[in-house]
């Protein structure tokens, strides 16, 4: 059995969300936070990550452009992507699902339901 601790990229421009969303999975895998999708996109040219968890609403690149650029690479198009966001409307979600997010999460969140779907989609990965 792999005891090796997953690696999830937390991106999010609210740096409140970011110690929020930090904190609820840090006993349980090992977390980088990013404030934008450019800083996401330059970290992925050299590690990979077991899943990405994404804000839409960020300035200068939004999460459904960055998960296009994602996709659109082969080195990181099979990694997992949930977004984890404050749009709770149908279209937003069927976007973000469409774009190639596995899941999506809205905020606010609560650290247990958190924790649950991460870890069902990351057994679904394995």
């Amino acid at each position: 059995m792999d005891t090796k601790r997953k690696t999830i990229f937390l991106v999010d421009d609210d740096a409140t969300n970011l110690i929020v969303g930090r904190n609820a999975l840090i006993d349980s895998y090992d977390v980088i936070t990013f404030d934008s999708g450019a800083r996401l996109l330059k970290m992925l040219d050299s590690n990979i990550p077991d899943l990405i968890l994404l804000d839409i609403a960020m300035p200068e690149m939004n999460g459904y452009e960055t998960i296009k650029i994602i996709k659109s690479k082969p080195e990181t198009e099979r990694i997992p992507v949930i977004f984890l966001t404050a749009k709770n409307d149908d279209d937003s979600e069927l976007q973000g699902l469409s774009l190639g997010a596995i899941d999506y999460i809205t905020k606010p969140f609560s650290a247990p339901y958190l924790l649950k779907r991460i870890g069902e989609e990351l057994i679904k990965e394995a």
